[in-house]
């Protein structure tokens, strides 16, 4: 396996299944001029040199995945992680329609319960008869927790970490490790976020929350994990204003925000 000097990360969406503001929203957060309080449905890419190659993964392809794509300019991307089903997470699948005809069917990465529901919202992507013109087309690789994989020279452990009382699958791309909508992480998980130089995880608001993690948490998880750095997302407007909030966190924990850049030396 190829060395991977550095990983690259870049935030696509830092919000809730929403977005924030939220259509129709009143609160005070949908009236702030502060860029980093607008936020996309969540997702990152993550990316890497390898044999002076650019390579650019995504995770989850939610609603605004166009949007997203154009605004960070990847031109090019080598594949798409799933982490669970939700409407927010795949709601943009047939937008990969200019990859497909830039390299042919897109490589998609998901459990095989993600995958079957793939398979009945987007009937048209996957079908081999009669198919649409200019549907876009997939390569489906069924993954899980119990095995990890190599993904040009970098290798990707799977997560089950628990959205609510729905088991999805976080991430961990060497020394970096992703866990959007996570409520809580199996303990025998937790063995694989060990040494972390960045983790990635849900602060959804102050208040509790059935499926998600409030900011309360999301600090406590960090405090059990103890990555060099931590970065919250899946925020929705309900924690309050990026400013503030981030004016309350330990010196090593940060609130994410679209478009910001992370590269971290392996």
């Amino acid at each position: 396996m190829n060395k991977i000097k550095q990983l690259k990360v870049t935030f696509l969406g830092t919000g809730t299944s929403t977005g924030v503001p939220m259509i129709g929203s009143k609160g005070p957060v949908r009236f702030s001029e502060d860029k980093r309080d607008k936020r996309l449905r969540s997702s990152i890419a993550i990316s890497w040199q390898d044999n002076n190659e650019e390579i650019s993964y995504i995770i989850d392809c939610g609603p605004d995945f166009r949007q997203q794509m154009l605004s960070a300019n990847i031109d090019a991307i080598k594949g798409i992680l799933f982490s669970h089903e939700h409407a927010d997470h795949i709601g943009g699948l047939d937008d990969i329609r200019p990859y497909y005809y830039q390299m042919g069917p897109v490589p998609i990465y998901s459990d095989e319960r993600v995958l079957a529901a793939l398979q009945r919202r987007y009937e048209y992507i996957f079908t081999t008869e009669n198919r649409y013109p200019s549907a876009p087309e997939v390569s489906s690789n069924v993954i899980s927790e119990n095995d990890s994989f190599i993904l040009h020279g970098v290798e990707v452990i799977p997560i089950r970490v628990m959205h609510g009382d729905l088991p999805i699958l976080g991430y961990r791309f060497g020394n970096i490790a992703y866990l959007t909508d996570v409520k809580s992480v199996p303990e025998k998980e937790k063995e694989k976020l060990k040494n972390l130089d960045v983790l990635i995880t849900t602060a959804l608001r102050l208040d509790p929350h059935k499926t998600h993690s409030n900011l309360e948490e999301a600090l406590a998880l960090v405090e059990e994990l103890q990555p060099k750095k931590a970065y919250f997302s899946h925020i929705s407007e309900l924690l309050g204003f990026h400013e503030e909030v981030e004016k309350t966190l330990p010196e090593n924990i940060f609130l994410a925000y679209d478009g910001l850049e992370l590269e971290v030396k392996q």
